[in-house]
């Protein structure tokens, strides 16, 4: 395989999918009433403008997660399709201004290869480098951003309000951007302090990616936000119009919807089952020789299983006879791969039955390896 995504596809069909990091748990009865109010939901998003659609759904988005701070109306959020398309719109802006990026290692693989699709080199960022201090100055002077997934995908660290106020300063000492993907955010309250606040007062050069696909069960219906700083100094709009016109007001409206269910409690809800997973698959691999889970910290919807001496391809290998898929852990580590040779990614937002099923099946598979 050439990227985490085409291990991805190959699980689509399977009912026993846990590679990818979408939801694909049932919908909940207050989200199933929203989805049999489509028809409604439809006639209203079109006799409204478009822009009050999309600003109301991303008020209540970013509402829900604590961003209050928000420039939600000031012509700096741009709706896209998904994150990966806002990440592609950033890159390609990026690239007409700079050469190099610090990118967090290790992190979700098409981050990497979307940035060096445009021509940046990248130097990688450690997480503990990230987390325990300030970043080398020789660092900061080489490259024009520093690119950060918080929480991350997939170990779930997240950086905390006294590391971004000190990040941002330092990235504004050199005039370096900061970029944060924060598409996790939803599943840790953590991460719910007001980014915003903080780098709107930092003096830095900023760009936010955020994501509703990973929090609801939609079918793929979803929004990537593409937020910046007052003067960012890339051309985002000009390469926003050149991609897209604008995301479909149905789609933002039912964003709305459900953000709006997500503060009536339908988020702690989702903190609970996540929660609950994560204990059944620690549970279901209780026991099993060098069997252990290096984030036992993470509250994000994903858990890695490292497996000991075993082969993670070897061990996926064998679980697709099963009908089963995981990720194998290699191309996380896009500047490493050996460093996730012996690790798994088990996705956690899916029913109780069918990832106890594949639990089951992983234990069997590691029992006789």
């Amino acid at each position: 395989m050439n990227n985490l995504t085409e291990f991805e596809c190959l699980a689509l069909n399977s009912p026993l999918n846990l590679a990818d990091g979408h939801a694909r748990q049932a919908l909940t009865a207050s989200q199933a009433r929203i989805i049999d109010d489509l028809p409604n939901l439809f006639a209203k998003a079109a006799a409204r403008p478009p822009e009050e659609v999309g600003l109301d759904a991303c008020r209540a988005y970013l509402g829900l997660l604590g961003q209050h701070s928000h420039p939600v109306g000031d012509g700096r959020v741009f709706a896209c399709y998904s994150s990966s398309v806002a990440m592609e719109i950033f890159a390609r802006a990026l690239a007409q201004t700079g050469e190099s990026v610090a990118l967090i290692h290790p992190t979700f693989d098409n981050i990497p290869d979307i940035l060096r699709g445009v021509g940046l080199n990248l130097v990688p960022l450690e997480e503990d480098v990230l987390h325990d201090g300030d970043l080398p100055r020789a660092l900061l002077n080489s490259v024009s951003c520093v690119f950060v997934t918080t929480p991350n995908n997939p170990t779930g660290r997240v950086v905390s309000e006294e590391r971004l106020r000190a990040l941002a300063a330092q990235c504004a000492d050199h005039d370096v951007i900061l970029a944060l993907d924060t598409s996790f955010r939803g599943f840790d309250p953590r991460a719910h302090f007001d980014h915003y606040r903080v780098l709107e007062s930092s003096g830095c050069r900023w760009v936010v990616i955020e994501d509703t696909g990973k929090l609801w069960p939609t079918l793929e219906l979803k929004i990537g936000w593409l937020v910046t700083a007052r003067e960012p100094g890339l051309p985002v709009a000009k390469i926003y119009s050149d991609i897209l016109l604008g995301s479909s007001p149905l789609v933002l409206a039912l964003v709305q919807r459900f953000a709006e269910d997500a503060a009536d409690g339908g988020l702690p809800d989702l903190h609970r089952f996540i929660a609950g997973n994560r204990a059944l698959v620690r549970q279901a691999l209780a026991g099993l020789p060098d069997v252990d889970f290096p984030d036992l910290d993470s509250r994000a919807s994903v858990e890695r299983v490292r497996l000991g001496a075993r082969s993670s391809l070897e061990v996926w290998s064998t679980l697709r006879e099963h009908n089963v898929y995981m990720l194998p852990c290699q191309k996380f580590h896009w500047a490493d791969p050996h460093e996730g040779d012996h690790m798994l990614r088990v996705a956690l937002a899916r029913s109780a039955a069918p990832l106890g099923e594949a639990m089951r099946a992983l234990r069997f598979v590691l029992s006789t390896r």
